[in-house]
């Protein structure tokens, strides 16, 4: 009788430990099935995301109406080079001016509501610049028009972000790609209808109009309720690393990581604005391309852009942010630097787009991850990478300028290779790949 008990307690012994696999392996599978459910976006997340979408779109849409009738507005004017200059200049400086105060509305009011009210004193602005009769009017409402611009770029980046950790994915750089396709729709509205002799006042109300209201309706299928802590709001939070940080106190750390988002920003705003302000000139002056071939540095920089966001999502999510980004900053970096260093024209317009894809994901990750430094409140750090990139963005055509005119514009273009090394040497601060 005492042979067989050995047996008995090991065959017990060996059925427990089935039990308890098969009961691990339902528990993981259970818990992979609620975390598959949790990250699933519901209904209302779904139509926020069609709703900051739309916010986006409108965004870019309302100031690409306006763009094109620049030239008109300034024979109507009958004003010179320099007081044109000047007067186009209250755009940015009325963006750097409100600014700083978009933290403080989205916590008070909510982001959603702050970024359609700003797209409401947009479009306010953007028709009374088009009808403004003296130079002080136009100025003024550009003025207004970039504050309240400067107001909705932050609400709608925070309330996309918001959306974002509801959805438990990057969905961030897809809103960026819509902001692109509604600038190229406005811009063509405004082609349009200077092709067909609509006079501005009617072509920009309705623009307006119809944007402001497209905005409206979105506010609807917003998120509802205040903004809070990104913390309180991230299903699945992750706590990641900051490697170049470590060891410094909490206050200094954030501080030296804000101040490296600001220079990552800094650096994909100023990429874009080589191919906005410098890329044609460049081509047909440098190069003596004709001019249709010219544009092409820009359409392929912008083009570029709007792809590398389109797939941004995607590779943020299966390789992180930071991979992308120092991925991205050597892409930009070797294929401009190698345009600029053999010089033709095929070789620049493919180097303007190695550019314009390198850096597409540059600016919404460092807006993301200053939405989610600890020990700042909700907005601000968004706030301030978003203040100091419109700075940098206001400051690097004459830094190039001044460059281009004491060497040569070869030469000033070098800030795009320079930018990517730049970001390459900062990208430690941006999200890894989860493991």
């Amino acid at each position: 009788t005492s042979g067989p008990a050995p047996h008995r307690h090991q065959r017990q012994h060996q059925h427990q430990r089935r039990e308890s696999v098969r009961s691990y392996a339902r528990r993981g599978r259970l818990r992979r099935m609620t975390v598959d459910v949790l990250r699933r976006p519901a209904l209302a997340e779904r139509r926020a995301r069609v709703a900051v979408a739309v916010l986006f779109f409108t965004n870019g849409a309302l100031f690409a109406n306006l763009l094109p009738r620049y030239p008109q507005i300034k024979a109507d004017l009958g004003i010179g080079n320099a007081a044109y200059g000047l007067a186009v200049a209250a755009f940015p400086a009325g963006a750097i001016a409100a600014g700083l105060a978009a933290g403080a509305l989205v916590r008070r009011y909510g982001s959603a509501r702050v970024a359609v009210g700003g797209t409401l004193v947009t479009g306010a602005g953007i028709l009374a610049a088009g009808l403004g009769g003296s130079v002080a009017l136009f100025a003024g409402a550009l003025l207004l028009a970039g504050a309240a611009d400067a107001v909705t770029d932050v609400a709608q980046n925070a309330h996309g972000l918001r959306v974002q950790r509801r959805y438990g994915r990057s969905i961030i750089n897809s809103f960026h790609a819509i902001w692109s396709i509604g600038a190229v729709t406005g811009g063509s509205m405004a082609a349009a209808a200077i092709a067909l002799d609509v006079p501005r006042g009617p072509h920009l109300l309705f623009s307006s109009l119809l944007f402001v209201a497209a905005a409206c309706v979105a506010l609807r299928f917003c998120l509802p309720g205040p903004d809070g802590e990104p913390a309180e709001e991230d299903a699945t939070p992750d706590h990641h690393d900051r490697e170049p940080a470590r060891g410094t106190p909490p206050c200094a750390r954030t501080g030296y990581v804000l101040a490296a988002l600001v220079l990552i920003a800094t650096a994909g705003t100023v990429v874009e604005d080589a191919g906005n302000s410098w890329a044609t000139l460049y081509l047909s002056d440098s190069l003596h391309a004709s001019a249709a071939l010219a544009a092409s540095g820009y359409v392929a920089l912008v083009g570029a852009q709007f792809v590398g966001r389109i797939l941004g999502d995607r590779l943020v999510d299966r390789f992180g942010q930071r991979a992308v980004a120092r991925s991205g900053a050597l892409i930009a970096a070797v294929g401009m630097g190698l345009a600029l260093a053999v010089p033709t024209v095929p070789g620049t317009v493919l180097g303007f787009a190695a550019a314009g894809f390198g850096v597409a994901t540059l600016v919404p990750a460092a807006m993301h991850e200053a939405d989610e430094l600890p020990g700042l409140k909700p907005g601000s750090g968004l706030t301030i990478v978003s203040w100091l990139m419109r700075l940098g963005f206001l400051l690097s055509p004459p830094v190039v300028g001044l460059v281009a005119d004491a060497t040569s514009l070869r030469a000033g273009l070098l800030v795009v290779p320079l930018a990517g090394v730049i970001v390459l040497l900062l990208a430690g601060v941006l999200r890894p790949r989860r493991p």
